[in-house]
Order: C-alpha cells, then structure tokens, then sequence
C-alpha cells in the first residue's frame, strides 16, 4: 500500500510540477511569438503603406483596393524633377528700373518604374494582401476615403489585420489579454493597422520599437 501511495504521490508531483511550467512559459513563449509575428505583420504594413504613398504621388488619392494598388506598382513610374534656385531682370514699372526676380526653376530628369523604386527587384508586392502567418489565407482589409478638415478634402487610406488572425493558435487567455492592451509600449486594441479614416496619418499603431528593430 505505502509503494503504492508513493507511486501515486510521485505522479501527481510531476504533473503538478509540470502543469507549473507550462503556467510559467506560457506567458514567455506568447510574447515571443507575438513579437516574431507582430514584427513580419508591421513590416508588410509599412510596404502598403509605401506603395499607397507612392500611389497617392502620382494619382492624388490612395487607391481603394489590393488589386488597383498591386497593378500600379507593377506598372507605375515616377517623374524624377531637380528643384534649383536662379533669378532673372526685370523692368519694373513702378520704380522704372530694371530689377532682379527670384524663381525656382523645376528641370525634369527621368523617369524611374515604382517597383524597382520601392521593392528593389522583389515580386512580394504581388500577394501583399496577403497576412504572414494567417491560417487561412486571410487577407488584410483595405479602404480608402475622402475626409474634411478645416475646410480642405484630404485622402486617407487604413490597412488593417485582427490580432486573433495572426495570433489564432495562442492561448486564449493570453490572446483575450492582448486584445485589450492600452500601453504606449504595445500594439493597443484588437487590430494591427496601419492609415486612419478618420485622420490625415500615415502612421501605425504599433509603438517604435518596432521601427527599431528594422533599423537595426
């Protein structure tokens, strides 16, 4: 009885002290996963972002879908102009002397196509719809508007992602957390984006370590 007693003990020790370990990595292996993940996701809503920036340069709107955006970059170019300064005489006719003018002079040097612009040879533009670690093929969402500030029409775009779609094989309790975050050090909210409807940004949600990590 008393090897049997201990025989039982023994396995509840270990399960125990194994049921405390995952409770204790748990949290450390979502934060790594979330970081890695996070990182591939923010940095494919910075390309959106440059291809919509780069879209709005030359047709002065943010364009309202993947498939508008991606056949730009495929086929658009940018006028390349060089600004310098240079003055002129002219008569004047009020003083009735000859007098200098100040202008700027734009000179137009070429054209350069978007696609090399932006991703330097690399055809990833063509699925950036497409969301890094999504299960089932999701794709971002994407819109584009027209907004009224203190008088004047400005285009605005949003890119967005949930974070349930990129985070959907994590614990839920640990995923329910996230979803609620309000730090200046997290993703707050539910949702990765990039743009706003409401306001003229082009920034993200995202804090700058993010960025960070890039540059280094």
């Amino acid at each position: 009885m008393k090897t049997g007693i201990k025989a039982v003990l023994y396995i509840i020790s270990v399960v125990l002290a194994y049921l405390i370990y995952l409770s204790v990595m748990a949290p450390i292996t979502f934060n790594k996963n979330r970081e890695e993940r996070f990182s591939t996701v923010i940095e494919k809503l910075k390309d959106i972002r440059d291809a919509q920036v780069a879209y709005r340069t030359v047709n002065g709107e943010f364009a309202k879908d993947f498939e508008t955006l991606i056949s730009f970059i495929d086929t658009g170019v940018y006028t390349i102009t060089q600004q310098k300064d240079s003055s002129f005489m002219r008569y004047n006719r009020v003083y009735r002397i000859d007098m200098q003018v100040d202008t700027v002079v734009v000179d137009t040097l070429g054209t350069v196509a978007v696609k090399d612009s932006l991703f330097k040879g690399d055809d990833s533009y063509k699925t950036l719809f497409s969301v890094p670690y999504a299960q089932n093929g999701e794709r971002f969402e994407m819109k584009a508007d027209v907004v009224n500030k203190q008088g004047f029409d400005a285009p605005v775009f949003e890119a967005s992602v949930k974070k349930d779609v990129v985070l959907y094989d994590q614990p839920k309790d640990l995923l329910a957390r996230e979803n609620v975050h309000n730090s200046i050090e997290e993703v707050n909210g539910n949702t990765i984006r990039v743009g706003s409807l409401t306001d003229v940004s082009t920034s993200g949600n995202w804090p700058s370590i993010y960025d960070k990590k890039k540059n280094n």
